[in-house]
């Protein structure tokens, strides 16, 4: 950098990239990542590596020299497999075509949200919500519009009075995450057919995030194995955009590799979005996708059956006194309240300093989730055990 230019004379910058918010999740894991001993609990991840038949698929990708440049839409094996995974899931036939390969999740999110707002745009999000749809809002230049849920003893509900009185002239969006992250929510046949209502009547896109689909713990919310889905209620023409990632069912998180489900009507902008972002995911990293999903779901199997048991051993916060703990229909968080809580991102800190555990701030989910942490339960057993006797022991003295 020129020394002659000061440091004032640098920050003419777009206000999209100044108002980008601070993740207080990453605050909090930045705080703890290094501490010895530290049960970190505070992203959604689990605690295995990705398998063996996954890295081996990409190993060998390397080893034939796929490192070039290849499609934007994803290569055809990888979005052939992904439909006949939709095929198999929701028990219907899913043409190629409608399926977008991405650099993971978030970057499915933003091509979703820059392809429907822009400046003066609003985007509706019941909430607590997972920050970074606020995020992807905010830098995109739209307004993201938090609308508060309902809680009690049963567990979170959409207020659907509430979402359809904040609906306003500049409304283009609604994003619905079910399983939800952090609450676990997880939307009914009804609840999808009344939120889709809703934007038949006022000509709004919906992006519906489902990632968690396959973590479901409720019968009565449980459809062959997986969540209800707007796929089952909707029809063709209504205007829906579906974000996925493999980093959830397939322990991939740090593979960076999603896609985007959307009419093959638009297609070509997607695709030139792509080009835009990244100029396509690799083609490696495809293959190993591909073996994901071919070859995955024993492990899925796994993954989910061992969040149902941290599930189990997570509820026993609730006997602290301290913690109100509705237990989550879907996902792998508990999204607990502590009592006497009044800055949870202040208490975080503190449970790393004196528990050695590692949670997430509620109030990095937005203004509704202040007075709650979230864990991340698909972890090993011993672990959150450990971590439950800590947090109970702690709790007392922090809240006092």
């Amino acid at each position: 950098m020129n020394a002659s230019v000061s440091i004032p004379s640098l920050l003419n910058l777009r206000p999209e990239a100044e108002q980008a918010p601070t993740s207080g999740i990453v605050d909090v894991a930045n705080y703890g990542r290094n501490r010895e001993g530290i049960i970190p609990l505070w992203v959604g991840e689990g605690h295995l590596p990705t398998p063996s038949f996954i890295c081996d698929a990409a190993t060998r990708s390397l080893a034939a020299g796929e490192t070039f440049y290849t499609y934007q839409r994803g290569i055809p094996d990888l979005r052939q497999a992904i439909a006949r995974y939709h095929e198999r899931v929701y028990r219907k036939p899913f043409d190629p075509e409608r399926f977008f390969v991405t650099s993971g999740g978030m970057p499915a999110i933003q091509i979703a949200i820059r392809m429907l707002t822009g400046t003066g745009d609003e985007v509706l999000i019941p909430t607590p919500a997972w920050p970074n749809f606020a995020g992807a809002i905010t830098i995109a230049g739209a307004r993201p519009v938090g609308v508060p849920m309902n809680i009690d003893e049963h567990g979170w509900s959409l207020d659907f009075e509430r979402l359809e009185k904040a609906i306003t002239p500049n409304t283009r969006v609604i994003v619905i995450n079910s399983p939800a992250n952090p609450t676990g929510w997880t939307a009914s046949h009804d609840d999808l057919r009344t939120v889709l209502d809703i934007a038949r009547r006022h000509g709004l896109w919906i992006i519906a995030d489902e990632i968690y689909s396959r973590f479901v713990y409720d019968p009565a919310l449980t459809v062959d194995g997986r969540t209800p889905s707007f796929r089952d209620v909707m029809t063709e023409e209504d205007r829906i955009l579906f974000v996925q990632t493999f980093s959830k069912n397939w322990a991939m998180t740090g593979w960076r590799l999603g896609w985007l489900e959307a009419s093959p009507a638009l297609g070509q902008i997607i695709e030139n979005l792509v080009q835009y972002q990244t100029s396509g995911t690799p083609v490696f990293i495809q293959r190993a996708g591909v073996a994901a999903i071919e070859q995955g779901e024993d492990f899925l199997a796994y993954q989910i059956e061992n969040a149902r048991a941290g599930r189990d051993i997570v509820d026993r916060l609730a006997e602290t006194g301290l913690v109100e703990l509705p237990p989550p229909s879907g996902a792998f968080y508990a999204f607990f309240k502590i009592r006497g809580a009044t800055n949870s991102k202040e208490l975080a800190f503190r449970l790393i300093d004196e528990a050695n555990v590692g949670l997430a701030p509620g109030s990095a989910f937005g203004e509704a989730g202040e007075g709650y942490l979230r864990l991340c339960y698909a972890r090993k057993a011993e672990d959150l055990e450990e971590a439950v006797r800590r947090i109970s022991a702690a709790l007392p003295k922090l809240v006092a």
